[in-house]
């Protein structure tokens, strides 16, 4: 490993010795900016590109930069409500360069915010967010999700992991769905892309490169959504990706190398308390099982994990008419658990020139991603906890790999191995071998012609695809405990080991087309924008099925595949339409409405239509509002929509079908054993899961736009909810089905804020800051009301054989834990197997059981700054999360006496939580694991990013520009949570992979 970091370490070194660093002389730049009619612009930004010096015009719109190197310069200067600006300059000595802004109808960064068409910022109806590059999260940032974590009121990302490439949770306001999906739709460059994991990666979207994206725009209520129609009830988020551009050739190269270390571990028993416990506790049958060493078998399976991150782009343009972007990137990830590792290779092309005289528009966009993967075995995260740290790591013989397992006294054992005993933690990750390749490619040519006899109106050709292929091998020697003697043949000879295959490739076709017109009318100083358009996405997913071998090639008996391979596919197709309307440039108008048909549905129920209306008053502009001096923008906005659902449920449920029966669901004739085709559950009537959503919002500017933000309220109601209900006795179907039960609603307040608290010509201060409300709320969850049932039980635990601690219930919240009541003594400690009995029936059962807290926070927040003074930069970015509730299922299943002093004769380590609740597990056992006890308080304070960076300015004798900057991820978390970490998505702690603090060392250099 030391070897690694020096290989990793020493070229991150050398790119930087390549820079050959160059110091100049200094000059000065003063001047005048004026805007279209040549007044003074107060407040108006100018920097020095490639360095830190910056400054703003003051109140007769002059302004003074010092201390510029000699040489050629670049000027941007940037204004609300104007065309950024870029002056090329020669600095020798003291200049003087006067500014005149353009006032900015367009504002580039929301050219695509509303789909399908442009529309200016200030004309937005809807609830919308936009991330770029200059706030995005800085570090080692492994998928595009984390650049935005924390910056947005309403969405909340929850990384699923700390392994390589884990990806994240997203949910905006809340998620509106039980079974079916909670994701918001993800459009990158126009291609709504699949959120479907494939086969040998982790998550979907760690194969995108983040250093690619340009910006990112979050559509949050219906009025933004609905456009996206049946795939918008969660939300949308728009990728936009990095473009060339007309001017000289820009060359950038990025490098960073990272550290990451285990931040925290579960808290487990030292072998010496584990002793003292056992010899307190224990009868001599325990005790003598004892060993002798003391093992921290955390520390065997966790490791401090190097990193490196290249990319280089090369942008500009050909001959004025070509604007080009090629980037390439490659990134090795090693996990912080022993034998995980992610490599990724990355490609991308973007051309987008103007022909037939700017009539005809092109955006072409081709991604490609190779991505190599070894999956570490997360089963020795749990092992860890659990395993004897009076055990050593290895027994001193050959026998399972020379790695020390517990076995089986019994000499008719037919393993040798205690069966129900954890393996050795350090032998489940080094005996496994479990890689993969996958690939993918995400690509689109979009052309949009303006008609030269009608040039208002635009024609859009869109055509896109996401293909992707992932295929892995599974291997495990004979010689492994976790494998050893793992089957049996019809022979009755065992077979060891695992030699396995999977592979998966998925297709996703698009193809848009769409018009759109644009007319200033001539009454009330109007105008209407109307977009009309097709939309048709093919899904096609091929799984190849294969058997199951030991590592000789044994196929185990009953696991020969039914077929070689199996193609569900769906179809989606789609009208939809907008209309903009304004007058005054004051009163905003917006409709929508879209039609979608899913093959998912029967003919019945295949389509659905999804309208929203929104309403937007800029106050700002009115009359009497033309005189003040403190509000520099406010906006009003209303609106109310429809959008659908039908991700999360099968292709084909809709149909009557049968399926072959396998392994030992046969049927006996005589002496024979047959497999039989039984029918398989269906729902003919099912439809649409809709979600109505109301919003209020302000958008709201003080102080020259100095302090802008908005505050949104709003209200989303989900009906026809597809819920998995049960079938009824006797009919031979599957157990449970998803159907069309219930409604659920969600209600919030989302609150933003920016601020530049202070600018000065060598010091300026940024501050973000956004809050979310959100309280959700199942309000009816059968077909007819029945006021006796608890509801739907769901989370399966570790500890139990079908225990589980949430449940969906008629006037509670979705993720609601659903346990019984702790009784505890008077030194406030929980009473062994003791309950309260709720219903005072004098027997404690299933009746007993209770509402308890849940997952879901009620608040949650996201806090940045970032200071520029000089050459140097400094920042931070900080999450929080208020009354979020979780299971310590450590706790439950490892902090009790019956876990230690284990039934079947081996000893395992406990949370140390076993010293002070005094629960043995022997009492009432299975009540004891859905005990209150074990919901422990969650809201945390976490501070993601630290990060400081200096700006050398021009380098190799000018040619360049270099920056170099130190961050910190995940530097430190405050809560009372007991846990590891109390931030997770499902709300159950058990067998969680840490998340690492990443220490990072990056270098941007630009020509």
């Amino acid at each position: 490993m030391k070897k690694q970091y020096l290989k990793k370490f020493s070229l991150f070194l050398f790119l930087t010795m390549l820079t050959n660093l160059a110091f100049s002389q200094t000059g000065s730049i003063s001047g005048l900016v004026t805007d279209e009619t040549n007044e003074p612009v107060i407040g108006a930004s100018i920097f020095v590109n490639g360095t830190t010096i910056a400054t703003s015009t003051d109140l007769n719109g002059n302004y003074v930069l010092s201390s510029v190197p000699t040489g050629n310069q670049t000027l941007t200067i940037r204004y609300i409500g104007y065309l950024n600006q870029e002056r090329q300059v020669s600095v020798s000595g003291d200049i003087t360069v006067n500014i005149q802004l353009e006032e900015d109808d367009l504002l580039l960064d929301e050219v695509v915010v509303v789909g399908y068409g442009t529309q200016k910022k200030s004309d937005l109806t809807g609830s919308i967010a936009s991330v770029s590059t200059d706030d995005f999260q800085q570090g080692a940032i492994t998928t595009p999700e984390q650049l935005i974590s924390g910056k947005i009121a309403g969405v909340a990302i929850t990384s699923n992991s700390g392994a390589p490439g884990s990806g994240s949770t997203i949910r905006i306001r809340g998620g509106a769905s039980l079974n079916a999906s909670n994701d918001p739709l993800i459009v990158i460059d126009g291609v709504p892309v699949s959120n479907s994991t494939i086969s040998g990666s982790a998550n979907p979207l760690n194969l995108i490169n983040p250093n690619d994206i340009e910006n990112f725009t979050v559509l949050k209520d219906a009025s933004a959504t609905a456009i996206y129609g049946s795939r918008a009830s969660n939300g949308v988020i728009l990728i936009t990706t990095k473009k060339g551009k007309v001017g000289a050739t820009k060359i950038d190269f990025s490098s960073q190398f990272s550290i990451a270390t285990p931040y925290k571990q579960a808290d487990v028993l030292s072998a010496d308390q584990l002793r003292d416990y056992v010899n307190t506790h224990g009868n001599d049958t325990y005790k003598s099982l004892l060993g002798t060493a003391n093992t921290d078998w955390q520390k065997e399976i966790f490791q401090n994990a190097a990193s490196t991150d290249n990319n280089l782009s090369i942008s500009g343009s050909l001959k004025d008419y070509l604007p080009y972007r090629v980037s390439v990137g490659y990134l090795n990830q090693d996990g912080i658990l022993k034998t995980g590792s992610l490599d990724r290779m990355t490609a991308a092309v973007n051309l987008s020139p103007s022909l037939l005289n700017n009539h005809l528009k092109v955006n072409l966009n081709v991604k490609g991603t190779y991505s190599k993967n070894r999956f570490a075995n997360q089963g020795a995260i749990g092992a860890a906890v659990s395993f004897d740290p009076t055990q050593p790591v290895y027994s001193g013989n050959d026998n399972y790999g020379g790695y020390f397992e517990w076995l089986d006294p019994d000499p008719t054992s037919s393993t040798g191995i205690k069966q129900l005993a954890p393996r050795n933690p350090l032998g489940l990750l080094e005996q496994r071998n479990d890689r993969s390749t996958v690939q993918r490619s995400i690509g689109n040519i979009q052309l949009d012609y303006s008609l030269p006899f009608l040039p208002d109106l635009h024609a859009n050709l869109n055509l896109g695809y996401d293909i992707s292929k992932g295929e892995g091998t599974i291997v495990v020697p004979e010689s492994a405990a976790a494998s050893y003697r793992r089957f049996q043949d019809d022979n009755q000879n065992f077979y060891s080991g695992i030699n396995n295959q999977y592979k998966q490739t998925q297709q996703n076709q698009l193809l848009e087309f769409y018009l759109n017109y644009g007319k200033d009318l001539d009454f009330w100083n109007s105008r209407l924008d109307v977009v009309g358009g097709y939309a048709y996405q093919a899904f096609s997913t091929t799984n190849y099925n294969y058997g199951d071998y030991s590592i000789d090639g044994q196929l185990r008996p009953g696991s020969t595949p039914l077929y070689e391979f199996d193609k569900p596919e769906n179809r989606l197709v789609s009208f939809y339409g907008r209309a903009n309307y304004s007058i005054n440039n004051r009163y905003l108008l917006t409709a929508t409405v879209r039609t979608d048909g899913s093959s998912r549905f029967s003919k019945e129920n295949r389509w659905a239509t999804f309208p929203s209306a929104a309403f937007a008053w800029r106050i700002i502009d009115e009359p009497f509002m033309m005189d003040t001096k403190v509000v520099s923008d406010l906006k009003l906005r209303i609106g109310y929509g429809i959008t659908g659902q039908q991700e999360g449920i099968g292709n084909y449920d809709y149909i009557s079908y049968y399926n072959l029966s396998t392994g030992s669901a046969q049927y006996q004739f005589g002496d024979e054993f047959y497999n039989m085709y039984r029918p398989g559950g269906y729902y003919y009537n099912r439809k649409w899961e809709q979600t109505a959503t109301s919003n209020i919002g302000i958008d709201y500017g003080f102080l020259n736009n100095r302090i802008t933000g908005s505050v949104d309220l709003y209200y989303k109601k989900t009906s026809d909810l597809l819920n998995e209900i049960g079938q009824s006795a006797g009919t031979n179907f599957s157990n449970k089905i998803v159907a069309n039960v219930g409604t659920m609603e969600n209600k919030g307040i989302e609150f933003g804020l920016n601020a530049q608290a202070i600018q000065r010509d060598n010091f300026n201060w940024d501050i973000g800051f956004n809050m979310t409300y959100n309280k959700n709320e199942i309000t009816k969850l059968t077909i007819e009301d029945n006021p006796t049932s608890p509801g739907n039980k769901y989370a399966g635990i570790s500890g139990g054989t079908g225990q589980t601690v949430q449940i969906f219930s008629v006037n509670y919240p979705r993720s609601t834990f659903y346990v019984y009541q702790q009784v505890y003594g008077d030194d406030g400690l929980p009473l062994d197997g003791i309950f309260v009995d709720r219903n005072e029936d004098g027997v404690i059962n299933e009746n007993d059981l209770y509402h308890y807290q849940n997952s879901d926070p009620k608040l949650y927040f996201g806090l940045s700054s970032n200071v520029n003074y000089k050459k140097w930069t400094a920042g931070f970015s900080l999450r929080a999360s208020y009354d979020n509730y979780i299971y310590n299922n450590v706790f439950s299943n490892t902090g009790i006496e019956r876990n230690i002093l284990n039934p079947l004769v081996y000893l395992n380590n406990g949370s140390t939580d076993v010293l002070n609740s005094h629960i043995s597990g022997n009492i009432n056992g299975d009540r004891t694991l859905l005990s209150d006890y074990y919901i422990q308080n969650g809201s945390f304070i976490r501070m993601d990013n630290i990060n400081i960076g200096y700006n050398f300015g021009k380098v190799l004798k000018n040619a360049g520009d270099l920056s170099i900057g130190f961050n910190v991820q995940n530097a430190f978390v405050i809560t009372n949570y007991k846990g590891v970490d109390p931030e997770l998505g499902n709300g159950i702690d058990n067998n969680l992979y840490p998340r690492p603090r990443t220490y990072v060392l990056g270098l941007n250099l630009s020509f």
